[in-house]
């Protein structure tokens, strides 16, 4: 279920809101190169099938940062944010990485919005994100990231 918002003023009142789960993704070994060319982070554990194959994870994994990053493109399948006007990362709580992601894994989002809160022309809302591995016992990311919203 995508949750669509038209109006700053239908946030105000959605502190608490489960946004619920989104569909898999798969976690491709292109995703991971492409990323590790884009970082500059080429360590064996992403970009070497074979030498990862034999070390701690048994399979290449994807980066922390890249699962983080994915957050933005799975959570626009929680919150859809229509004629709102601008919205803005702001920042991050708190990002742990719990377990890897490995390559060939799908990973899905669920969101919560933990608070709403007025700023200087918009709105700050605080957002619990949980990245799971499909077949993990543990999520592969935790974060509380904030978001402003500005008419």
């Amino acid at each position: 279920m995508t949750l669509t918002v038209t109006a700053l003023s239908q946030l105000r009142e959605k502190a608490g809101t489960d946004l619920g789960t989104t569909g898999w993704l798969d976690i491709t070994q292109d995703r991971v190169d492409t990323f590790a060319d884009a970082t500059g982070d080429h360590q064996w554990i992403h970009i070497d099938p074979e030498r990862a194959a034999r070390g701690p994870f048994g399979a290449p994994i994807a980066h922390g940062y890249l699962t983080l990053s994915l957050i933005s493109l799975l959570f626009s399948d929680l919150l859809r944010r229509q004629g709102l006007g601008m919205s803005i990362n702001y920042g991050l709580n708190r990002v742990r990485f719990p377990a890897p992601v490995p390559v060939g894994s799908r990973i899905r989002l669920t969101g919560r919005i933990a608070e709403v809160a007025d700023v200087p022309g918009g709105l700050q809302l605080t957002y619990d994100f949980t990245v799971e591995v499909e077949g993990s016992p543990k999520p592969a990311c935790v974060a509380q990231a904030i978001h402003r919203y500005h008419a």
